[in-house]
Formats: structure tokens, sequence, C-alpha cells
């Protein structure tokens, strides 16, 4: 039979779901295994928490990122050292006889503060491209227990503390906890958030804190 697992997607109030109890995640939503969240539960933590979907940011413009880089103190001060320089040289009478060497230093600090800017846009524009991708990495629908009944709903539509079921080829709908197992193992594929190469094994056991999978 397919691999299975019963889960319980968990909420901010839970800083470490994977060190505690299943019981112990089962009490602090009020919810039982075998009856899942009721629909008046499931509406309550829907208006406190929202949807189970990631926000969606407003977009940076070029120019927006490209000023971000220049929002830190450190990089002002290195600027306003440049221009100081840059004047220094300029208004100095030797400035004449040495040339275009004369303005080497705050053109060196110029070039550096321009590759950390290229730097900083290129790392902003690959998080948004990555966030992006995640998106769209999330399924449409979940199999979700509530009222004591399984069925499939949106995924978008999860809230904390709902029952959820995972199988063989399912995309994990949310950020859960595993509460039952109905095979002897279950592996999954995160290389997506973690950059690990092969799938992880999850267990129902407490995870040390220190090493968390």
């Amino acid at each position: 039979s397919m691999s299975k697992v019963a889960t319980v997607a968990h909420q901010v109030a839970i800083e470490a779901p994977h060190t505690l109890a299943p019981e112990k995640v089962l009490e602090h939503f009020g919810v039982k295994l075998d009856k899942g969240l009721t629909s008046k539960q499931v509406e309550e933590n829907r208006a406190k928490y929202g949807s189970n979907e990631l926000e969606e940011q407003e977009k940076k413009s070029l120019w927006e990122l490209i000023w971000a880089q220049f929002e830190d103190l450190l990089v002002r001060i290195l600027l306003l050292s440049a221009l100081v320089s840059f004047a220094l040289a300029f208004f100095d009478e030797k400035s004449g006889e040495e040339g275009w060497t004369a303005y080497v230093e705050p053109l060196v600090i110029l070039l550096i503060l321009g590759a950390n800017a290229f730097v900083g846009v290129w790392q902003e524009s690959n998080a948004e491209m990555a966030l992006d991708a995640l998106k769209k990495l999330q399924p449409d629908e979940a199999s979700v227990l509530r009222d004591g009944n399984w069925k499939s709903i949106e995924a978008v539509g999860l809230v904390p503390g709902d029952l959820v079921e995972v199988k063989v080829g399912d995309r994990v709908p949310a950020d859960m906890r595993m509460l039952k197992l109905n095979t002897t193992t279950i592996r999954i594929e995160q290389s997506q958030l973690t950059g690990e190469s092969e799938p992880v094994a999850k267990e129902i056991e407490l995870i040390d804190n220190h090493d968390p999978e």
C-alpha cells in the first residue's frame, strides 16, 4: 500500500513542534486525531492566522534595489569619504602634476561600492526568484480531516491545527508535524528548501532541538 502519514499544520505559537510529543501538539490545538478540527475551529483559526500561502510582496524596481544597497550607514560613510577624497585631489595643486593617479583612492572606493551594489542587487533578485519558485511548488489540493471526515480541499484553505494526509508522490501542502505513520518509513524531498541532494527521513519521535530535520 502507499505510504501515508497524518500530520498537523502548526502555527507561530509553537516554535519547535518537532521537540514536542504528538499528544502535546494535538492538545495545543484542541484537536483529536480521529476527528480533526471542527468547522467552527477552522473558521476561528482562519480569521486569526489567515490563508495557507506565502505572502505576496511588492516587487522592487531595479532603481529601488540599487538605492537599497546605499542605505547602510557604513556604505554611506565610504561614499562620503570617496567624495571628500575626490574633492581634495581636485583642489590639490599637485594633482595637475600627478594626473589621473591623484584620483586612484576615490576611484577604488567607488569601484568597491559599485561591486557591492551589484552583488546586493543580484542576491535580492535571486531571493525573489526563489520565492516565486516556492510558490509554484505549493500543491493545489490537500487531504484533510475535519468534523470526523476526510475531504479534499484547496491547500490554501488549510489552517493551523488541521490534520493532513500525505501519500507517496504528494507535495507537502504546509509546514507540518508528523503524528502517525502507516508505513515503516517516509522520506521527504526538500532540496528546494535546504539544498540537500537526498530525500530526508522523517520520524514521529521527538527530535533534538539542536538537530532538527
